[in-house]
């Protein structure tokens, strides 16, 4: 027990139980690193007598100038489907070159997290910005046990501690809804993202809420999930049709299934906006070339992107955690 062997900074990762990047940082003091976790590491230290190689550690510390932009794994070559992810990418990208840093794509499975070790204990880059659509929730929790340095895209998970930007989904739902019962639309659906997002549930929030303001009720025949692409954007199209074929109006959670979801209406000889308004999500620059051109919540993608970069900045030069919410905005077309 207390007398094995512990040369280097790897013996006390594997005592630990934590990564090499999170021993370095823990004996330089890092902000990055948690109280509990830091005492633990420097108590493994002295139990052992490790002496830090000051050389050693200057190399495993050394700041690389990268910084990974963590998506989803593509199926199939890239296609309209990631289109916003690669428009937050831009952003991300403007403002990390503006500051000296380089952006790396990775692409990695919902399902894991071993791309945290391999990534920070090579040093290949200083820190992440999670954009992944599902999952979500379980990477950032990874992360955070980590110690890794990262900012994540969506609101805040409550009770934990992390950078973040999102939009303004509760005030994007209100937005949305209000804007077609304004219009005297009666049987407004809601076709939201992946059941149990947090963007999700707040954007359905809005909605609800516009509703009972309104004395409507809430109808179960009215609502369908997909999961961001325009795939699913027309199956859940066809179903909330299905269910209620009195639907006058629907609120899409992205722009790309909101495009889809209008292509299946014309399909079933419903013209747009006469028969059924449609209000998308995001204000992708496709959204001004649709047909017809799409009402949408703007969520300013290329400021974001910007944000996402620079407030990761900021907390590996500081520690400081931010959480910034950029306002929601309707952008009026023809669709609504």
């Amino acid at each position: 027990m207390g007398t094995e062997t512990v040369k280097t900074i790897a013996d006390i990762a594997r005592l630990a139980g934590v990564s090499k990047s999170t021993v370095s940082r823990a004996l330089s003091d890092s902000p990055l690193i948690g109280d509990e976790t830091k005492t633990r590491i420097l108590e493994i230290a002295r139990k052992h007598n490790f002496q830090i190689n000051i050389p050693a550690q200057q190399l495993s510390l050394k700041k690389s100038k990268n910084i990974a932009f963590i998506t989803h794994a593509y199926h199939k070559d890239v296609s309209v489907a990631d289109l916003l992810g690669m428009e937050m990418m831009g952003g991300v990208s403007i403002g990390l070159s503006e500051n000296g840093y380089d952006m790396l794509v990775t692409h990695v499975n919902p399902h894991e997290t071993e791309w945290v070790h391999e990534y920070l204990e090579s040093g290949r880059v200083a820190g992440f910005v999670l954009m992944t659509s599902n999952r979500k929730q379980f990477h950032i929790r990874a992360l955070i046990e980590m110690g890794a340095p990262f900012i994540a895209w969506g609101p805040p998970i409550q009770g934990l501690s992390y950078c973040s930007v999102a939009g303004d989904d509760l005030n994007g739902g209100i937005l949305a809804t209000r804007h077609l019962i304004n219009l005297g639309r009666s049987r407004i659906a809601f076709l939201g993202g992946p059941p149990g997002e947090i963007e999700v549930e707040q954007r359905f929030e809005g909605y609800k809420k516009m509703l009972e303001e309104a004395d409507k009720e809430i109808d179960l025949a009215l609502i369908a999930y997909g999961d961001y692409s325009e795939v699913s954007g027309g199956v859940a199209m066809q179903t909330l049709l299905a269910q209620a074929p009195d639907l006058d109006a629907v609120f899409v959670n992205s722009d790309l299934m909101a495009i889809e979801a209008m292509r299946i209406l014309r399909n079933q000889n419903r013209r747009v906006p006469e028969d059924v308004a449609v209000v998308g999500y995001d204000d992708l620059s496709i959204a001004r070339y649709s047909n017809p051109l799409l009402t949408t919540i703007s969520q300013k993608i290329p400021l974001a992107g910007r944000l996402l970069a620079l407030n990761l900045l900021q907390f590996l030069q500081t520690g400081v955690v931010t959480n910034t919410s950029i306002p929601a905005e309707i952008v009026v077309r023809q669709s609504a």
